[in-house]
């Protein structure tokens, strides 16, 4: 499918308060670990003007030519790297820098992502089971059903879906992954409604396996401890760290390295309690409602 990613445009979560919390100045150094499709970079761009340098990574290399086309009109200095924001080290190295002004991570997933049938991150759109934000890496959804057992794909739901029901879906999984093989997004979605009764729940039964799978695909939380165990190394005294999570796996990771760091004299944490959007803006955005934003100091 060669669907158009520019007829899927990306809203960026909470861009007022990003740009609050990285206290932005003319001149600055700022690195975007997952810069997208540009949303909140663009903005970036505006305050550190054109004498500062915007450093974006993103796994995606197809949505890293739509950041491309967005920030060349922006006037702006930027340099965007296709990498994992856990090689943050890497990349700074090919940067050729050896620390930033502030750090921005948007840990959702793009709309540019969930809304293409074929990327496989929806379960209301007919897809592969693909789940993979780097196309060019790593294992599909469809190969990790097929690989794992009842039992692991039962601990995979429970440990990064939180799902209470996670041994009945699991063996509804496994048994129609080993009679007729799970061909797409809403065969497996199927699958998932049949094994749970559908009630009047406000989100889509098979919302956390999706969430499971998607995680353990690209190894989000693994990836995400190895990143917050060296920013620091990367940040001038006084440089802001601000970071969106959009479930409460990451945002415990986040709390709790913060809190680590802080122990250590690394961070001076900003946000005693999470920051969340505001009524207008979910309005204006449902994806966003989840969101949760964080922000620490380096010291």
């Amino acid at each position: 499918m060669n669907d158009n990613l520019n007829n899927f445009p990306h809203k960026p979560v909470m861009v007022e308060e990003v740009l609050y919390y990285l206290q932005l100045r003319q001149g600055y150094t700022i690195i975007d670990c997952t810069v997208g499709s540009g949303g909140h970079a663009t903005k970036i761009i505006d305050k550190i003007k054109s004498d500062g340098l915007l450093i974006g990574i993103d796994k995606d290399m197809e949505i890293l030519q739509i950041a491309k086309q967005n920030l060349s009109n922006t006037g702006g200095i930027f340099r965007l790297y296709h990498a994992n924001y856990s090689d943050i080290d890497e990349v700074l190295r090919q940067a050729g820098i050896n620390r930033v002004n502030g750090v921005l991570l948007d840990l959702g997933v793009s709309s540019m992502q969930l809304d293409r049938a074929d990327r496989g991150f929806s379960f209301y759109k007919d897809g592969p089971l693909d789940m993979r934000m780097d196309r060019l890496n790593g294992i599909t959804a469809k190969k990790l059903i097929k690989k794992l057992s009842e039992r692991e794909l039962e601990k995979l739901l429970r440990k990064y879906g939180e799902e209470r029901l996670a041994k009945r879906i699991a063996t509804a999984i496994i048994n129609e992954e080993r009679k007729f093989g799970i061909t797409s997004t809403t065969h497996l979605a199927a699958i998932v409604e049949h094994a749970v009764s559908k009630g009047k729940g406000k989100i889509h039964p098979a919302t956390k396996v999706f969430q499971a799978l998607r995680i353990a695909v690209n190894e989000e939380l693994g990836n995400l401890e190895i990143f917050l165990d060296k920013i620091h190394n990367y940040m001038y005294a006084g440089a802001r760290i601000v970071i969106i999570s959009f479930h409460s796996l990451e945002d415990r990771i986040v709390k709790n390295k913060f809190a680590e760091s802080a122990k250590q004299n690394l961070f001076r944490i900003i946000t005693k309690k999470p920051v969340t959007p505001g009524k207008s803006e979910i309005e204006n955005n449902i994806r966003c409602r989840s969101a949760k934003l964080r922000s620490a100091e380096r010291i």
